[in-house]
């Protein structure tokens, strides 16, 4: 895959007015090239790394890339990881700097993994990923995840699909 680049995000199907049907395909087994790509970068609390402010962090977030000329279907990826216990970062990639956010760039090779699952599963995807690495002969680094879905719409579509994305 070429640098900078990610698969193409399908929002085609939408039947929730919210979250679009996730499609899978393309975003399993993939590496990923980053050379300082732009993201916006905001950060959430959690309680024992259950979100407390996600849905008004993401609300904000979602507004403001809007005013800014919107989401790039072919470049779209939240990428979040837990900091502690108490806080998470996420990093959304964003065409252009986005007014009264805090942007960020993001350099590194990446591999990815699509899961489907509770999100209580995300402690083992994490291992999952860090062993994927390995299996590559190399140390691992980040592991984010791309939480395709809220929980309503994962509970609507009955699937829920996470995309992990790890440091190479």
């Amino acid at each position: 895959m070429e640098t900078n680049t990610l698969p193409r995000f399908d929002d085609s199907v939408n039947e929730t007015g919210c979250c679009p049907r996730f499609n899978p395909e393309g975003w399993d087994g993939r590496e990923l090239h980053f050379r300082d790509k732009r993201f916006l970068r905001a950060e959430t609390r959690s309680a024992m790394h259950i979100p407390l402010n996600m849905g008004r962090v993401f609300a904000r977030v979602n507004s403001r890339i809007e005013e800014a000329g919107g989401w790039d279907n072919d470049d779209m990826i939240v990428l979040s990881r837990d900091l502690s216990p108490f806080k998470a970062e996420h990093l959304f990639s964003v065409p252009r700097d986005i007014p009264g956010e805090e942007m960020t760039s993001l350099t590194g090779d990446f591999v990815t993994k699509a899961f489907e699952g509770p999100y209580r599963d995300a402690k083992d995807w994490c291992a999952e990923m860090e062993q994927l690495v390995r299996d590559k002969g190399s140390l691992p680094g980040r592991v984010y995840f791309f939480y395709t879905t809220c929980p309503k719409c994962a509970k609507h579509y009955g699937k829920n699909y996470v995309v992990g994305v790890a440091e190479i």
